[in-house]
């Protein structure tokens, strides 16, 4: 089968492999229908995630079709439409109890698929952990309506989650890439009294301006000024930083209000300082961390009721023997990319 795959720092390459086989009586086979590209494994391709094992198949965004199961899986079906969750956790260790999967403590628990096990660019995907990683599709919701389910909307979900937004609070969001506007997206579904998106990218400005005209955007130039001027309390109640760039994490803090909660959603490319002098008296609850992608269920719920639509964000459309050709494009954000979807 053909196969995306990381080779070493700096190189994927479109790789001939064996279909995979299953390897414990609690995996899945799922033959991917649809896929796509996330920054993070842009990351992997150029050594920001040190844990990335070469040789593996990366992408960890998809939904398919389950193809085999083992004997222990009783939640899916060969036949069934499945979203794929990006993260692998076992369900019955102290951190899966409590709802924080991304920390569970099966050495392949956490981000697996597409970092240190083979992931889902490619024709076939092995899903450890069945009952716990797939999600079944509602009939009336569509692949591409379901694509970003187990990852970037699932991050979203996650952010807003724990980021206790009221419905009197102003909340900023750093970033209007994908995971972004997945964000946007759930942070809508609590009806706080008013949303500011942070962008520099003159594209997706537009995009928000012509998806959300109710959401207030601003340049990160003016961003710290037009915060405060729109704020009660000399800043936003929530910040949720999405963006990842050199200066969006000091953005990020130097825009919320004293005793705020700022959501660090990000993965950055070196480490970020936190400059506690500067911070002192602010008060500032940070949270941190991965997805922790538990509502998949209850989110495929809300796009079936038409509460969630992500699929303005795909702008390009692939099969996957033309994958470098989609990566070319998303990794220099060509021709006004959002994302891209890879059909299987």
């Amino acid at each position: 089968m053909l196969a995306y795959t990381y080779l070493k720092q700096g190189q994927f390459a479109l790789c001939e492999k064996p279909k995979p086989q299953l390897k414990d009586n609690r995996d899945a086979l799922v033959r991917v229908t649809l896929g796509s590209i996330c920054t993070s494994d842009l990351h992997i391709k150029h050594g920001s995630v040190p844990r990335a094992v070469p040789g593996i198949t990366v992408g960890h965004e998809m939904v398919g079709i389950v193809e085999e199961v083992g004997p222990n899986v009783v939640s899916v079906k060969p036949g069934d439409r499945v979203t794929v969750n990006v993260e692998t956790f076992c369900g019955n260790c102290f951190f899966c109890r409590h709802g924080y999967v991304n920390n569970c403590e099966d050495p392949n628990g956490g981000w697996a698929l597409g970092c240190r096990i083979d992931g889902g660019q490619a024709e076939y995907v092995r899903v450890p952990y069945a009952d716990q990683g797939l999600n079944r599709i509602p009939d009336k919701v569509t692949d591409e309506q379901a694509l970003f389910v187990g990852d970037i909307l699932a991050t979203g979900f996650w952010a807003a989650r724990i980021s206790e937004i009221k419905p009197e609070d102003t909340v900023l969001i750093i970033g209007a890439g994908p995971t972004g506007i997945c964000t946007l997206l759930c942070v809508m579904l609590k009806h706080p009294r008013q949303i500011i998106v942070c962008e520099k990218s003159e594209e997706r400005i537009r995009f928000v301006q012509e998806h959300y005209p109710e959401v207030l955007v601003v340049e990160p130039e003016n961003c710290q000024s037009f915060v405060s001027q729109q704020s009660d309390h000399g800043g936003a109640d929530v910040v949720i930083e999405v963006a990842g760039s050199d200066d969006s994490f000091t953005l990020a803090w130097k825009c919320a209000r004293p005793n705020a909660i700022v959501t660090v959603v990000a993965l950055y490319d070196r480490p970020q300082i936190l400059p506690l002098p500067d911070m002192y008296g602010k008060n500032l609850t940070f949270k941190t961390g991965g997805v922790d992608g538990c509502d998949c269920a209850e989110i495929l719920n809300l796009i079936a009721e038409g509460k969630i639509d992500t699929t303005p964000l795909i702008t390009h459309r692939f099969p996957l023997r033309e994958i470098e050709e989609a990566y070319r494009i998303f990794e220099n954000r060509q021709d006004g990319v959002i994302k891209v979807a890879i059909k299987g």
